[in-house]
């Protein structure tokens, strides 16, 4: 889990900065309840096109009843791989190995980034390569376990 959720503010982005300063990292809010929050804005973001109706609706008591979109998993896998740093193929690489993309879909979604095809071979490498090295290291667990 991360301690950080990244938050457009839909239909007021004036809102952006006061997000960080209210809900931001070192807040009270943070102290509180153990993640922050980060201000920002979507069009900085790298998706594959056709994200928004793929975007999942949360609404509970919790929100106040105020509608929040999530990007859809693969989504934000797709545009984490995009960005390339570090952190984002770290995490792209633990949502592979929990089983919470799938990473044929994901590498789907890469082939629909707005982005040059040169770009886009080496992010499906990078998903080609991360799945046969979780494949092997859980196909190397499974025989140490049956030994012991």
């Amino acid at each position: 889990m991360s301690v950080e959720v990244d938050m457009d503010p839909k239909n007021r982005p004036e809102l952006v900065d006061q997000l960080d300063g209210a809900l931001g990292e070192g807040s009270q809010f943070h102290e509180t309840y153990g993640f922050y929050v980060h201000g920002v804005s979507i069009e900085a973001a790298i998706l594959p096109r056709g994200w928004e109706r793929r975007t999942k609706k949360v609404r509970t008591p919790a929100t106040g009843n105020a509608t929040g979109y999530c990007l859809e998993a693969h989504d934000l896998a797709a545009s984490k791989l995009a960005a390339f740093r570090e952190r984002d193929r770290e995490f792209v690489r633990l949502l592979i190995k929990e089983g919470l993309v799938d990473p044929n879909r994901v590498v789907r979604l890469i082939n629909i980034l707005p982005l040059e095809e040169e770009r886009r071979a080496i992010l499906r490498q990078w998903v080609d390569g991360t799945t046969r090295e979780l494949s092997l290291a859980r196909r190397k667990n499974r025989r140490r376990d049956s030994t012991s």
